[in-house]
């Protein structure tokens, strides 16, 4: 298990029932693959795993896998394994032309956020969920990847409409990011397949190549023997298995197949170094590879191994962590991790985010001699023994959670065994094994893995730069010479640890003063003695999570002329640890428990947001009082933080890309300019006064009279209410009666145009937005969603599907309450230049075309489906209720306004879609603004 908290699934092991297993036992034993899983094979050579699992209820998660990628191509079919991706949601033996999406959305799934596939140098995906709560909607969609696995119908006409949305979704990758790839690849990599085979292909291809030519990709590598039928839901095992048979059985076995070529890349024992710039790239990043051949799991010795493997990045990764909250740090963002890499290769990659080009040297520096800390002294025990602690916890987890574990979290491990080959043991298993096994793993053994990781052959060095930068960039001389002397004087690690409780001394507890339930939301409400107000709502979504937020108002509002010292208060703060302990220390401190709590300070509000499980409820509830009455200021965190936040904004003010001089000009266009709402800056950076956060975040929290408490999880509300009194009952409060300074900032009224010229690519962004006074409650509130949704879908049809002009197409829509109602309606896309006014002006025709006749009746129904299958696994989450609570609670709106939903959604017609497009597409408040190419 490669990522092996990612990829839990497996058996009961028996097999290890004795109390010690030597190595030479646990390598002769291949990793048990997880019994519930139904894994099979037809004679045509499909394979198929099927799994049941009820999380969410009345659901599947439905994958086609074929081990076809770009790697595979010819010279002339450059791009089209991706095409051919495209071009099965575009007329199947049973779906001709767009009805599969039309077909799809219909049943309640949305296109692209759950309809979606992907294609890589050696394998493509398909991905349906799909509901099974309706009769033959499961049979139907193994139908649909049947259709995909041998069912396209190719049709001259539609690979002719689709060119151009395949070199839209080409055009939008276009920028420094791809050019710079495209010069260090080769370098780093070598001769090899896998830089001449980018999945996205080659424009002049793409252009003029001929059916037949995408024919015969389809026909040579979408065949039986290299694809994988995946099926896990809330269904019955044996007859999905029945579908997949009769389906796919169907598929005749290929003659002569082509040969399944698997390249490789090259090892050849040198140092490869590219120095690449380009004159859109703001940032200074350098990267140290270490190329390793691919370490794959086939036995239990493999699964023990690797959690040597684990334990090392995990350490590592604090010991980078730690770096950034010096005084002066090294680096803006610094990591080391070993891990998969490409093709035949693993790889150990250390890399770097630089204050400048001038600070490149420094930060490979420190990357490096970090490496050879670990070589030189290795780690400490008590460092081992806290990464054990986090490790063995979060298996503990995933454990607990096995039957409330998303299916669609599985269908990964079961694409990765037939894709990569990593086997997927069952979750039962594996915590067995880890429990049993980690003890054992030493730290003579984990350090030795510095040396196997960290050589001198085999390596790559990539430094990416701005163009006017790169004669500050270090030289390929240079970063020789850093690489072959760098670490000589580093010493031991010294590992900063205090021993001391949370609280200096125990809360004088409170008392619940008055309680209520909310029987129809399952939510009892209590007050507290001190004002305090907490909703518990009890659930069995998981069975080891408990959610908190806390909200209040206020916010940095109430010190608008302080506005960027309010933005970093919480973050300097929380930054600089809580009670006794710094950040780093307290991360310790918390080893091994999942105790997560941390305040934050927006605009408008205060609070603080936890995550934690019933066994360590208690210590974050401890975080929780610590950070209201003990919080902590540290002037050299603080002073690291707010330097390397200086220099990247000043990297971005430097070299600004298209997309940032677009955002940011589309934000001072709807702010009317308003400084309260201008981006930061470099010397925004200057005005934030540490001692100034530390008198706000204390004026803030100094009263909990006003907060809102929401809790949901695995609670029981007489069990909990004797924390709550202890530690949130206590908290400090002056019965204050506080509330927010709205800025009262929105669009402005009437009709503005511009355009922006910016960047070296033939690419466009279009943004159109409407906006107004707006009456905000649930009848209007349900109209607007509805609008967003069936304006959404016809614009794909629109510009996607008929103009061939984009790769998507963006509408969005926000409601405000506060300080008075006010919507907005924002359409965005991205296409080449030349087609913006043509594409502006059919953006213009479809909304008067809702405006004069209302929405498709189908389109409506599409909203409706969408929406209630969206809500039916949203309201089985913990996550949804928690954000519902609070939202609700701050806006004063009726919590019990999520049993309106039926009745909302019914009050959704053509007539209704009709006057709310006549309402909110207000011609007389129109911004529309452009990104154009520079001249």
């Amino acid at each position: 298990m490669k990522k092996a908290l990612m990829a839990l699934s497996v058996v009961g092991l028996g097999i290890l029932s004795v109390s010690s297993v030597s190595a030479q036992e646990l390598a002769a034993q291949k990793i048990p693959l997880d019994p519930a899983v139904k894994v099979g094979k037809l004679k045509n050579g499909v394979t198929y795993y099927i799994k049941k699992n009820a999380e969410p209820k009345n659901r599947a998660e439905l994958r086609l896998a074929v081990k076809a990628g770009s790697i595979l191509e010819t010279d002339d079919q450059q791009g089209l394994a991706h095409f051919m991706e495209h071009m099965n949601f575009n007329g199947t033996t049973n779906f001709p032309k767009n009805e599969l999406v039309n077909f799809l959305q219909k049943t309640g799934v949305r296109f692209g956020a759950d309809l979606n596939a992907y294609t890589g140098f050696d394998e493509t995906v398909y991905m349906l969920p799909i509901p099974t709560d309706s009769a033959g909607l499961l049979d139907k969609g193994i139908q649909v990847l049947e259709d995909w696995a041998h069912g396209a119908l190719l049709d001259p006409d539609e690979i002719d409409k689709e060119r151009g949305v395949v070199l839209e979704e080409s055009r939008s990758r276009r920028g420094a990011q791809q050019r710079m790839r495209d010069k260090f690849l080769k370098t780093i990599l070598g001769n090899t397949r896998y830089t001449e085979r980018m999945p996205i292909g080659k424009d002049s291809i793409l252009k003029v190549f001929k059916p037949e030519t995408i024919k015969a990709f389809y026909q040579d590598w979408y065949r039986p023997d290299l694809m994988a039928v995946i099926a896990v839901g809330d269904f019955d095992v044996a007859k999905v298995e029945a579908s997949i048979i009769k389906k796919f059985s169907s598929i005749p076995a290929p003659v002569n197949p082509k040969k399944r070529v698997k390249y490789d890349i090259p090892l050849d024992g040198s140092t490869r170094i590219s120095i690449v710039t380009d004159p859109e790239y703001p940032q200074n990043l350098i990267q140290v590879i270490y190329k390793q051949p691919n370490n794959k799991e086939k036995t239990l010795l493999d699964v023990r191994n690797n959690f040597a493997q684990e334990l090392y990045n995990a350490m590592l990764g604090q010991r980078m962590q730690e770096l950034t909250q010096k005084a002066n740090p090294p680096f803006l963002y610094g990591g080391s991790q070993y891990g998969d890499f490409l093709g035949n290769l693993d790889s150990y990659t250390s890399v770097a985010l630089a204050k400048d080009a001038a600070s490149l040297k420094t930060a490979l520096t420190a990357l490096l001699e970090e490496n050879i800390r670990v070589q030189k002294f290795g780690f400490t025990q008590a460092e081992l023994d806290r990464a054990k602690k986090d490790f063995l916890n979060s298996v503990e987890q995933y454990y607990k959670e096995r039957d409330k574990t998303k299916s669609s979290s599985h269908v990964q491990d079961y694409l990765d065994h037939f894709l990569h080959e990593k086997p997927f043991m069952s979750t039962e298993a594996y915590f067995a094994f880890a429990n049993k096994h980690m003890a054992a793993v030493t730290l003579a053994e984990v350090n030795a893995l510095a040396k196997k990781y960290i050589t001198e052959k085999n390596r790559a060095v990539v430094v990416m730069g701005p163009e006017d930068s790169k004669n500050a960039l270090p030289t390929e001389a240079e970063i020789r010479s850093l690489l072959a002397g760098a670490g000589k004087d580093v010493t031991a690690y010294v590992d900063d640890v205090v021993d001391s409780p949370l609280l200096a001394a125990e809360p004088k507890s409170g008392k619940v003063t008055g309680e209520k339930t909310l029987p129809k939301l399952d939510v009892t409400e209590l007050e507290l003695s001190n004002g305090v107000k907490v909703l518990l709502k009890p659930t069995d979504f998981k069975n080891d999570e408990i959610l908190i937020k806390a909200t209040a108002k206020g916010g940095y509002s109430l010190f608008s002329d302080e506005r960027e010292t309010g933005i970093f208060t919480s973050f300097l703060i929380e930054s600089g640890g809580v009670g006794p302990y710094n950040q780093t220390q307290l991360q310790k401190f918390l080893a091994g428990k999942t105790a997560s709590a941390g305040p934050y300070i927006s605009e408008l509000t205060e609070g603080i947001a936890g995550n934690t499980n019933p066994k360590d409820l208690e210590t974050t509830l401890q975080l929780i009082y610590a950070y209201f009455t003990a919080p902590r200021k540290d002037a050299d965190v603080a002073s690291g933080i707010l330097a390397n936040q200086k220099a990247y904004l000043g990297n971005m003010q430097k070299t600004p890309t298209p997309e940032k001089v677009f955002s940011d000009s589309l934000n001072a266009i709807l702010t009317s300019h308003n400084p309260k709402r201008t981006p930061l800056k470099p010397e925004s950076i200057d005005k934030v006064k540490l001692d100034r956060a530390v008198e706000i975040y204390k004026d803030r929290f100094s009263d909990a009279s006003d907060f809102v408490f929401t809790i949901v999880g695995a609670v029981k509300v007489e069990a909990i209410k004797p924390l709550l009194e202890k530690y949130l009952g206590s908290l400090p409060s002056t019965d204050r009666n506080d509330t927010f300074k709205h800025a009262n900032i929105y669009p402005p009224k009437g009709k503005i145009e511009k355009t922006i010229y910016k960047g070296l690519e033939p690419k466009s962004r279009v943004a159109l937005v409407s906006s107004g006074e707006y009456e905000y409650n649930p009848e209007n509130n349900i109209q607007v969603e509805a609008l967003q949704e069936v304006l959404q879908i016809k614009l794909i049809e629109a510009l996607r599907e008929e103009e061939s002009g984009v790769y998507g197409v963006s509408v969005s829509e926000s409601t405000d309450k506060f300080p008075s109602g006010h919507y907005r309606f924002t359409i965005s896309f991205g296409c080449a230049p030349e087609n913006v006014e043509k594409l502006v002006k059919r953006t213009q025709e479809e909304i008067a075309r809702i405006k004069k006749d209302g929405a498709d009746p189908k389109d409506i129904d599409k909203f409706v489906a969408e929406t209630r299958r969206k809500m039916e696994t949203a309201v089985k989450t913990n996550n949804f209720w928690l954000n519902y609570l609070d939202d609700n609670t701050f806006l004063g709106d009726d919590l019990n306004e999520i049993f309106e939903q039926e009745r909302l959604l019914k009050s959704i017609t053509v007539a209704t879609t009709r006057a709310a497009a006549l309402q909110y597409f207000n011609d007389e408040n129109f911004i529309k603004v452009v990104l154009m190419p520079e001249r």
